[in-house]
């Protein structure tokens, strides 16, 4: 008896945006090419951490090359960060208007001119020119970054949205400490007569993975297919999904959409939208204002606390990363599969609340006790950092807000905390003169307000599709008219 031939697969219908959604929700056939782009979404997110690392050590030399004071060494710090605000603002905006790939591609062509400049820059003032700039790079990347994370990957499982968004945070670490090795390898061969040689080569070596992306976006980058699909073009989307997926879905189009009116900025600001974009803002916040003071601040601190010499200060900095940050990173992608988003996000803020209570009580080690203790407590804070808030402050803004708005709402509230991170970093040589180590009851303040603000809204994002929501289907029907109060939470069936 001779085997019946295999039945061929039934081929996906689409009809609507709706189906190119619920494509997408299913993930990659198995053929297709949509993991490699969420690897040069990554990439981007790499080159973010890198280009912010930089001059985390380098900062000192820098003042002492220019001969800068301490308000204007607070500019040069803070500069990148300030660049950041105008980037995010602009870059969400234009994501949802014009597209993630034109967007991404522009913000690594800025990153390769921002970075060659800012390394050869012959004074301070064209530094800070220059590291606004890679800042407003930086800003730009987020968004679009979040958005293919988001709307290359299934709904659930492994590889999901909740998972890879999670996942820029391990990548964050990943570059900061790539940032500390390199910066250690070339302290070892720059000689000591020309110290400003570290930081301009570590500067100008963000130029390169820029160009690596650039150089393979023809053959792998592609424009998001809910975004097109949303913009009234089911063809063009279907073309993607077949390269991306491995999908060969079958278009029945009864009536040719039309491109649907964007919804208004504002509705981020409205119900049911409101409560999530003050809970994400108050989260972005409190992680803005403690990672600067404390993650940013850490080779300055070790120096002054400890008494380090340079290449103590990279050690030190290089084994943070990497044994604590980045494997908190690693291990609170993994465990927001099995326990969601928000007792991560809890379990995170209070590790963190006990780090810099022993950083604070400790303050300026005079044994070898105190000093262990000082390093637990930077230890900790970035083990928590990765596990819990760094994670799950860009899950949470990549899986609330629906694709029109996904952009926009991730760039606006982080033009909203980007405040608190270059306010914190222009202030903290300051602070740290006047208030020395009782600084840290000051940062203390960040992760208790984290916890209460968890504990008021309660919102849980995981295996959250925006997308397909009713609630927010009102938005993109009335965009300026929400006026109907809905539920924080409503009806998750996977959690």
């Amino acid at each position: 008896m001779s085997a019946l031939p295999p039945h061929p697969p039934e081929r996906p219908v689409i009809r609507s945006a709706e189906d190119i959604a619920a494509l997408v929700n299913r993930g990659p056939s198995g053929k297709g090419h949509a993991n490699i782009i969420v690897l040069l979404a990554l990439g981007g997110v790499f080159l973010d951490a890198y280009d912010l690392t930089t001059l985390s050590y380098g900062i000192g030399d820098v003042q002492k090359h220019f001969g800068l004071t301490g308000s204007q060494t607070g500019m040069v710090a803070a500069a990148m960060s300030a660049g950041t605000i105008v980037g995010s603002i602009t870059g969400g905006w234009l994501t949802d208007r014009i597209g993630r790939y034109a967007v991404f591609m522009a913000d690594m062509a800025c990153f390769v001119i921002a970075a060659l400049v800012a390394a050869a820059a012959p004074t301070a003032s064209i530094l800070i020119l220059a590291r606004f700039a890679m800042g407003f790079g930086v800003g730009m990347d987020l968004p679009v970054a979040m958005a293919f994370l988001s709307e290359f990957s299934k709904l659930t499982g492994k590889g999901s949205k909740a998972g890879r968004a999670a996942a820029w945070c391990p990548t964050w670490y990943a570059a900061s400490s790539a940032c500390f090795l390199l910066v250690f390898a070339l302290n070892a061969v720059v000689p000591a007569s020309h110290p400003d040689w570290l930081w301009r080569a570590s500067l100008g070596f963000g130029a390169v993975p820029a160009l690596i992306i650039i150089l393979v976006r023809s053959r792998y980058m592609s424009e998001s297919p809910l975004w097109i699909a949303r913009h009234g073009d089911l063809e063009k989307a279907a073309a993607i999904l077949r390269v991306t997926h491995g999908v060969d879905p079958v278009l029945h189009i009864t009536v040719a959409p039309e491109p649907e009116a964007p919804p208004s900025p504002f509705s981020l600001l409205r119900r049911p939208l409101l409560p999530r974009t003050l809970l994400i803002i108050g989260m972005k916040l409190v992680s803005a204002t403690s990672y600067a003071a404390i993650a940013f601040g850490a080779p300055s601190l070790l120096a002054t606390m400890l008494h380090m010499n340079r290449t103590e200060v990279l050690s030190v900095s290089i084994l943070l990363n990497l044994v604590f940050a980045l494997t908190g990173g690693l291990l609170g992608v993994r465990l927001t599969r099995s326990f969601g988003s928000r007792p991560i996000t809890l379990a995170g803020y209070a590790m963190q609340v006990v780090g810099i209570a022993l950083l604070a009580v400790i303050g300026t080690p005079h044994s070898v006790a105190g000093i262990w203790l000082v390093m637990t407590g930077f230890a900790l804070f970035l083990f928590a950092q990765g596990f819990g808030p760094g994670c799950q402050q860009m899950v949470y803004p990549t899986l609330s807000y629906p694709t029109e708005l996904r952009g926009t709402g991730i760039g606006f509230t982080n033009f909203i905390a980007g405040f608190g991170g270059t306010l914190t970093m222009w202030a903290l040589p300051g602070l740290y003169t006047s208030l020395g180590t009782q600084i840290f009851w000051v940062i203390l303040i960040a992760p208790v307000f984290g916890i209460a603000l968890h504990l008021v809204l309660r919102w849980e994002v995981f295996g959250y599709d925006a997308d397909a929501d009713p609630a927010l289907r009102r938005v993109r029907a009335e965009p300026r008219s929400m006026s109907a109060p809905e539920r924080l939470c409503p009806s998750n069936p996977m959690r």
